[in-house]
C-alpha cells in the first residue's frame, strides 16, 4: 500500500469515527497525530481538513446525486468514502481524477460491500461529470 494510499485510509478512520461519535474528526486528528506515522501525517490532514471545511458542500452533492439515498440510510463508511473522494475530485489539484476514484473503489471493496463500491463508482462518476458546471 503506498503512503498515499495509507495516508487516506487514516483519513477515512477519522471521518468514520468522527461521524459514528458525532465529533469532529480533525478533533479526533488532533489528539491522535502522533500515533500517525510522520509521513502520512501531512496528506491526512490536509484530507481531514478538506472534508471538514467543505463538508456542507460535500454533503449537498453526496445527497443530490446518490439517487435512491438518504444520507441518513447510508452506510456511514460509504458516506465518509464518498466524501474523502469528492473532496479529492473537486479540491485536489495535485490527484489525478483516476486516482481519487480507484482509491475510493479499493477502499469500498476492502471496507465495505461489491455493491457499495459500484453505487460509489456511479456517484463519483456522475460529480466527475458535472465538475466543469459546479460552483464551489
Amino acid at each position: 500500500m503506498s503512503t498515499r494510499s495509507k495516508a487516506r485510509k487514516a483519513a477515512l478512520d477519522l471521518l468514520y469515527e468522527g461521524d459514528i461519535r458525532k465529533t469532529s474528526a480533525v478533533d479526533l486528528l488532533h489528539t491522535r497525530v502522533t500515533d500517525l506515522e510522520y509521513v502520512i501525517r501531512d496528506f491526512t490532514k490536509e484530507l481531514v481538513d478538506g472534508v471538514d471545511l467543505h463538508k456542507r458542500k460535500l454533503d449537498e452533492l453526496i445527497t443530490t446525486y446518490s439517487q435512491g439515498w438518504d444520507m441518513d440510510r447510508m452506510p456511514v463508511i460509504d458516506r465518509n468514502i464518498l466524501r474523502l473522494a469528492i473532496f479529492e475530485l473537486l479540491w485536489s489539484s495535485d490527484v489525478p481524477a483516476s486516482v481519487a476514484i480507484s482509491e475510493a473503489l479499493e477502499l469500498a471493496q476492502t471496507l465495505s460491500t461489491e455493491e457499495s463500491s459500484k453505487y460509489i463508482n456511479g456517484v463519483l462518476s456522475k460529480i466527475l461529470e458535472i465538475k466543469p458546471d459546479l460552483v464551489l
